[in-house]
């Protein structure tokens, strides 16, 4: 019963997340609520964070981080999904300078951090019996492969794919959100939440690798 719970959970929760991925995609924002949108919504990830911490450190049980991480973590998809979507229009018709890097060396570039990223999915779902977000939590700590010189090469790709992403569009506005701005937002949601939620699940086991492995470098 509870796993089928669990199960009508997630599925709901993917709905949700499409839902509100397509809903920013099909729709037109004023400027005002574009800014709001792009640099707010990124705000509210190390808020949506530290909620999601105080809520696992009032009952720090593993069954409790389980629960807790289903929910928090299809919020978070809800709000950096709906965010880059509307972040990759509004860059492009603001960019406020153009950045003259040459898109035959970006785009080859972000082909490489997609095969990364890509591969750090596939050594989570082998090693770690597990998927990204709440889609099918690790039941295993990966620290094999990418993950054994870095405890988040999954992160660490993307952020640098977005970087990217940002330089290809040669948008000065898009590379100043995503460098100063989204990236710390999403390292502090990990620090925060994340970290926390693997401690209470892995016990000592996660203790020991996070003393032993760099957070990127």
């Amino acid at each position: 019963m509870k796993t089928a719970c669990i199960l009508t959970l997630k599925l709901a929760g993917l709905a949700v997340v499409y839902l509100c991925w397509r809903l920013a995609a099909r729709s037109t924002f004023p400027f005002f609520w574009s800014v709001a949108l792009v640099w707010g919504g990124v705000a509210l990830v190390p808020l949506l964070a530290a909620i999601g911490r105080w809520l696992l450190d009032r009952r720090p049980t593993p069954e409790r981080a389980m629960l807790l991480t289903i929910p928090i973590h299809y919020l978070e998809m809800i709000l950096l999904g709906c965010v880059l979507i509307v972040a990759f229009r509004f860059t492009q018709a603001h960019p406020i300078a153009r950045i003259p890097f040459p898109r035959a060396i970006s785009v080859p570039i972000m082909q490489l951090l997609g095969v990364l990223a890509t591969l750090t999915v596939l050594n989570l779902a082998i090693r770690g019996l597990g998927l990204p977000f709440a889609t099918a939590l690790s039941r295993k700590l990966a620290t094999n492969w990418l993950y054994a010189r870095c405890r988040n090469p999954m992160l660490l790709s993307t952020l640098l794919f977005f970087i990217a992403g940002a330089v290809w569009l040669q948008s000065l506005h898009a590379v100043l959100w995503a460098i100063p701005w989204l990236s710390p937002a999403w390292i502090l949601y990990v620090r925060l939440y994340e970290e926390r939620e693997l401690e209470l699940r892995f016990g000592e086991s996660y203790l020991r690798y996070k003393a032993q492995t760099p957070f990127f470098f």
